[in-house]
């Protein structure tokens, strides 16, 4: 069964930013559109791309590799809805970032 794990704190992740977490053994990316937490695979599909060390713009985080481009909201490939990363649930407990896995 799946549970939220404490993950960051609100301050490790100023908005429009990025940061690489691991949660359960999984890496995952978290994302603050706008102040609003997003969490997705830290793995690009494409040729396994760290997500979290990637510039994020609005909604859209490129892979530093080669520069794919997802949607972090929906974890979709921008231009190919049809390649998708696994997103999480993301909760915010006070200062506390949790993700569900």
């Amino acid at each position: 069964m799946a549970n939220f794990v404490k993950v960051a704190s609100l301050s490790d992740l100023k908005p429009g930013t990025a940061l690489t977490v691991e949660a359960n053994g999984k890496s995952i990316a978290l994302y603050n559109v706008a102040g609003k937490i997003y969490a997705t695979d830290n793995t690009c599909l494409h040729q396994g791309g760290p997500l979290g060390e990637g510039m994020l713009e609005g909604e859209v985080v490129t892979c530093p590799w080669h520069m794919w481009e997802y949607n972090v909201c929906t974890g979709e490939k921008v231009g190919m809805s049809s390649i998708k990363l696994a997103t999480y649930p993301v909760e915010v407990e006070g200062t506390d970032i949790k993700v569900e896995v």
